[in-house]
């Protein structure tokens, strides 16, 4: 049976990542350095080309793939926006620690925490896993067996620690705005368990023999380490456990 391709890549970053304002639904725009760091990827590096190309609703989703792949014309999904920081959005962590008690709850991870009038992590999460796996049926009844998807940090790393081969934690899949990783999803295994074998990193950069004895999870800690530090360390900084975000820290 035909395997199914999909290539997750992380939008390009807003003026807002890189303020380290948490950016959720916010509709904001790729900052002009992101849109220089993009092309300049574009030409130094091998994006995979695609049946069809997908992204977020958010605008700087959009931009991001037409940057990449400017002949292409991609389509919405809804479900896979970022978590919606509610009285947070736009705001810093160091703002949100001198003004609001319930950010402190919110970033030690409590079950119940969730930002005012916003998203809690349980419920980022289920529609996130829903559209995707929606997503992935759809694919799969159109027998479309290549696609590009440019999400959002947090969707991605919420896809790969739900349904990704090899497991691993929701920090250890952070990648640098216009990275990702390519997963392999058969249906037979997807239709018994859900999982999705992630089989390489993007963009493509050569088999080189320091590659050659890294599975695909120790790259992408190694990426991680390299954008963020040490990742277990300062995730509650990159992104607080109560919901996944993409307020970047410099």
């Amino acid at each position: 049976m035909k395997s199914y391709l999909i290539h997750l890549i992380r939008h390009g970053a807003s003026a807002g990542n890189l303020q380290g304002r948490y950016i959720g639904k916010t509709d904001s725009p790729l900052a002009m350095e992101s849109v220089k760091t993009l092309a300049e990827l574009k030409q130094k590096y091998e994006y995979p080309t695609a049946d069809a190309y997908y992204c977020s609703t958010h605008a700087r989703c959009r931009d991001t793939l037409k940057i990449l792949y400017p002949e292409e014309t991609p389509l919405g999904v809804d479900g896979l926006e970022e978590c919606d920081f509610g009285d947070w959005e736009g705001k810093t962590a160091s703002e949100l620690q001198k003004t609001d008690p319930a950010f402190a709850k919110w970033m030690a991870g409590g079950e119940q925490a969730s930002p005012p009038n916003g998203e809690g992590g349980a419920a980022f999460m289920y529609r996130v896993c829903s559209a995707f796996e929606k997503l992935v049926e759809g694919l799969i009844r159109s027998h479309t067996y290549t696609s590009v998807l440019v999400i959002p940090g947090g969707v991605m790393m919420t896809i790969l620690s739900a349904y990704g081969l090899p497991k691993a934690p929701f920090y250890d899949w952070m990648c640098e705005p216009g990275f990702g990783y390519s997963l392999r999803i058969t249906p037979s295994l997807w239709m018994r368990g859900m999982v999705a074998e992630v089989y390489e990193t993007l963009p493509r950069q050569g088999d080189g023999p320091a590659q050659a004895d890294h599975t695909v999870i120790d790259l992408a800690r190694e990426a991680a380490d390299r954008a963020y530090g040490k990742h277990e360390e300062e995730s509650h900084e990159e992104s607080p456990q109560g919901g996944p975000g993409e307020a970047s820290q410099e």
